[in-house]
């Protein structure tokens, strides 16, 4: 997509702090029209004031409120040229305790919410025969390891959906990238260990709470990716004219590539001696 078109860029999840944040600030430098929501107005009060940002609140567990959302965006600027599906949730916690409302909000959130938004652009974006619907998912779910099974199968399920999604989209003109990030410096895992901090505490695996907890903000060690950095290559990728199925950057994404590609045994064997279980 030419950048010269001043495109319309819908991105979710944008509180100052995170990944969509700087994606905002990313697509805004590139001469987008960035519509920058989060599910509250005051978590992007620094976007205020700033002509090139529209600023709605939008849940993306809400049907409603997106389709709210969508009509007001489509009625200011008139067209949508690409979503970014970012908001998302971290969860951490050993699989046989955590409890079920735990995993169902995630998921509402992390795989359905990208889905929801998807079902109400879709048709404006056909009707266009153009558009690109980037979905954010992570490198961790190439390798998924102990603590963190709710996210990685998330993020997974939201990989396959991509990969389908690219495939039926595109005889309507739309193109579907799915980013991978590394290990990103953001507020994920504050968030993260809040979540955590509201977990009951766990009956067979007490004696892992340490390092189960860690796993929280594991991706935010000081050798993490600037969120800028990360952004900045990820909006060039999604500009390009003909962008890529995945894109993937950040501390750990070759890590993680490789990961993937050997065998189980050798994997597990990695992620057992780094995860501590």
């Amino acid at each position: 997509m030419d950048v010269s078109e001043n495109p319309v860029v819908l991105i979710t999840g944008c509180s100052e702090g995170g990944i969509g944040h700087a994606l905002a600030r990313a697509f805004a430098s590139q001469k987008c029209q960035v519509v920058a929501t989060s599910r509250s107005l005051s978590a992007m009060r620094d976007l205020q004031n700033d002509d090139r940002f529209f600023l709605q609140e939008l849940d993306v567990q809400s049907d409603e409120n997106i389709r709210k959302v969508l009509t007001g965006v489509l009625d200011k600027f008139g067209r949508i040229d690409v979503v970014v599906n970012n908001a998302g949730i971290q969860c951490v916690g050993p699989l046989a305790e955590i409890p079920l409302s735990s995993l169902q909000s995630t998921f509402d959130t992390n795989v359905y919410g990208p889905i929801r938004l998807v079902q109400a652009v879709v048709p404006h974006m056909a009707a266009r025969r153009k558009g690109k619907i980037v979905n954010v998912g992570s490198v961790a779910a190439l390798a998924p390891g102990p603590w963190s099974g709710v996210y990685t199968a998330s993020k997974a399920a939201l990989h396959a959906l991509t990969d389908s999604l690219r495939l039926e989209l595109r005889t309507f003109g739309i193109d579907v990238i799915n980013v991978l990030p590394g290990a990103i410096k953001s507020n994920i895992g504050n968030s993260a260990v809040t979540n955590y901090n509201k977990m009951p505490e766990w009956k067979l695996y007490k004696p892992f709470s340490n390092v189960i907890q860690a796993r929280a903000s594991l991706s935010q060690g000081l050798n993490a990716t600037p969120a800028d950095e990360f952004a900045n290559k990820t909006v060039a990728a999604v500009l390009e004219k003909n962008p890529p199925a995945w894109f993937s950057y950040g501390k750990y994404s070759t890590t993680m590539a490789i990961l993937y590609h050997l065998p189980l045994f050798v994997r597990d064997f990695i992620l057992r001696r780094t995860m501590k279980c």
